[in-house]
């Protein structure tokens, strides 16, 4: 299971909404073993398409960096779908090289992508390892204050 504080869901979403019509993509760091995604990171979309995102070598490099400084590790890896529905593509799978990560796709199909939008928005989260894709639930909590470190543990 996922569990995300409730300024982090709202920072994907909105950096989601904006980047519309291209997809979105960014990570979530923590403290490394804490499996808290406590620091937002949105990064550009290299490819600046509404098919497909792309990390630029140089900014991969720069966050990969600044989690090694900061004895971080990515708990979230994310990016918009922006015609199709949040379930990973071949590409999405083939890509995915962080197995402990958390891979969500938000959809921005249907009017999601606007900022007035209130209806249900398509927010889910994934384990791809080696291939298998695997859906897991996603807790939105206020604070990870609200959560004990043993169920974060296992974010």
């Amino acid at each position: 299971m996922l569990i995300i504080d409730q300024a982090t869901y709202d920072a994907i979403l909105a950096h989601a909404r904006r980047d519309h019509p291209d997809e979105a993509c960014g990570v979530v760091t923590g403290p490394e073993g804490s499996g808290r995604a406590e620091r937002f990171i949105p990064v550009p979309n290299a490819a600046m398409s509404p098919t497909y995102y792309e990390f630029s070598s140089e900014d991969l490099l720069q966050v990969h960096k600044d989690l090694w400084d900061r004895d971080e590790e990515i708990v979230v890896t994310y990016h918009s779908h922006t015609a199709t529905e949040a379930y990973p593509s071949r590409t999405d799978i083939a890509r995915a090289e962080e197995p402990n990560s958390h891979y969500v796709i938000v959809s921005t199909r249907d009017g999601a992508e606007q900022q007035s939008y209130d209806g249900p928005v398509e927010f889910r989260s994934y384990r791809i390892v080696d291939g298998v894709v695997t859906e897991e639930d996603v807790k939105i909590v206020a604070a990870y204050a609200e959560v004990p470190s043993s169920e974060l543990g296992d974010n």
